[in-house]
């Protein structure tokens, strides 16, 4: 991850730049004859550009990952939110309990849309220039879905505002890469995984507490409203661009205006294509081109699609074990998720207290080298089987004659089993596909929206059909199938890598 320059290190051409201009590093091509322009200029990053991301200080740095990472809980939280307000909304639209389900599948669904256009996009233009009137279309929606007079509007607005927002998926975490070094990534991420992950577990705890306090059913997407808004507003205000190959080029047009030399160039512009046919490729084939090309992307892409519709799924079945089994009103139904988020906290102290301090330790020992995308896949390891024994532990302790306690606190390490598996194949997609990340990211989001869109909508028929013994042993028996990935790419990822079209090595040339 280091100079963005594909031109040789050994062309040693030194700009004659003044004190004024930012002394960037420009080098030569040994063969540059491109668009009838002799000895073309690269421009690149010096050690201590301030223009580099990686550069700035690491306050902002920090703000920018969590806010980013607070984008994304903002989406996952408005997906799950009008939950609690599924009484008011079958009354007021006189809907059936499929079609209230739908406002939560409709927006998930856009996060399935949205992903194929925002990852590339922000490849293309930049991460601001995407997030600025995504997040400014997204508030506008929750004001039309508060003002909706009928099902339809309702609806249409639920799954606009899933599209719009599902920007901040892949530009998230492909953010954290363009400002942080690998060895200090995985922090940033860890956080991303957390928040992520306890949106849709809140969403219903929040819904249900503001329906029992006599709220209507419109103050939600007000709620919604002042959230996206204050979201487009900070965007605007504070988030400045971080991708690098943007922010250089960028800086190759401030240079050939400011000197009126036309050679200067970024990497960017001489790879970039400019035909219609080849952006469109870009913006939308290329996350699926990737996705049926990379094994790596598909096994990791597969597994955490799983986990996220295992999570969507626990929506439709805690409400038959709590509410059904043990009497839970729905304003208290939203306490039994409470688990789920101690568990994600327990698994970010141990990433903070174990797993960070044995990557810096490992990232010392390869030096000068990168540490090895595969050493990431060490905490999914060990969180694989626990995934597998906490659906077990969730079914078949769910009678009505058990004490509550027990299945509700299968949540906690269904907690710790998530976020850990979340790090770690993030983390894994990020080093193995560097600066396309963002292509990477908005398939795997594509996939496993479509998963989290998919299950709650068998899972009420299948946990009644087969009751939550059953059920969840039908789920748990998938989750051992998947225990071997993470396994099986630490084995053989070197391997997939060194055939790969799209890891940084092959990019890079």
């Amino acid at each position: 991850m280091g100079s963005i320059s594909p031109a040789p290190e050994s062309s040693g051409y030194e700009s004659p730049l003044s004190e004024k201009q930012d002394k960037s590093e420009v080098s030569v091509p040994e063969d540059s004859d491109q668009d009838g322009v002799s000895d073309i200029l690269i421009v690149k990053f010096s050690a201590n550009d301030a223009d580099d991301p990686r550069n700035w200080s690491g306050g902002y740095r920090w703000y920018l990952s969590i806010f980013d990472c607070f984008l994304v809980f903002t989406t996952t939280f408005a997906s799950s939110v009008p939950a609690g307000f599924a009484s008011q909304l079958l009354f007021h639209f006189h809907l059936d309990a499929e079609l209230v389900a739908l406002t939560i599948t409709l927006f998930v669904m856009g996060f399935c849309v949205g992903p194929i256009l925002w990852g590339p996009l922000s490849e293309q233009y930049g991460r601001r220039a995407v997030l600025i009137p995504c997040y400014t279309l997204f508030t506008a929606f929750q004001v039309g879905a508060a003002l909706s007079p009928n099902t339809a509007a309702i609806m249409t607005f639920r799954l606009l505002g899933g599209i719009t927002s599902s920007a901040a998926h892949p530009i998230a975490p492909a953010l954290i890469a363009d400002v942080w070094e690998p060895s200090t990534r995985e922090k940033a991420l860890t956080y991303l995984g957390f928040l992520s992950f306890i949106g849709p577990t809140l969403g219903p705890l929040i819904g249900g507490y503001m329906a029992a306090g006599n709220l209507r059913w419109q103050w939600v997407f007000w709620m919604l409203t002042i959230l996206a808004g204050t979201c487009t507003l900070l965007i605007t205000c504070t988030q400045k661009e971080t991708y690098r190959p943007i922010i250089l080029a960028r800086k190759a047009q401030r240079l050939r205006n400011e000197t009126g030399d036309p050679r200067y160039r970024a990497p960017f512009e001489l790879v970039q294509k400019s035909t219609i046919a080849a952006t469109l490729y870009k913006t939308l084939a290329k996350p699926f081109v990737m996705f049926v090309h990379e094994p790596a992307l598909i096994a990791t892409t597969a597994y955490l699609s799983f986990i996220g519709g295992c999570l969507y799924m626990m929506f439709e079945a805690f409400p038959i074990v709590f509410e059904e089994g043990h009497h839970f009103k729905s304003s208290s139904l939203g306490l039994m998720y409470l688990p789920l988020t101690v568990g994600n906290i327990v698994a970010l102290i141990f990433y903070l207290c174990v797993t960070q301090p044995d990557y810096e330790r490992k990232a010392k020992r390869y030096a000068p080298n990168p540490v090895p995308p595969e050493e990431r896949l060490t905490m999914a390891i060990w969180a694989a089987p626990l995934f597998a024994i906490a659906l077990f532990w969730f079914g078949w302790t769910s009678f009505p004659s058990v004490n509550f306690w027990a299945p509700m606190m299968s949540g906690f390490l269904m907690g710790v089993a998530i976020l850990a598996l979340l790090v770690a194949l993030l983390n894994y997609i990020i080093d193995v596909y560097s600066y396309a990340a963002a292509s990477a990211l908005g398939a795997c989001t594509v996939i496993r929206s479509i998963f989290g869109a998919i299950f709650p909508l068998f899972s009420t028929a299948l946990f009644r059909a087969l009751n939550p013994r059953w059920a969840s042993t039908l789920v748990g028996c998938v989750a051992i199938l998947m225990i071997p990935v993470p396994i099986l790419l630490k084995r053989y990822g070197p391997a997939l890598r060194a055939r790969s079209r799209y890891t940084a090595r092959a990019l890079e040339g």
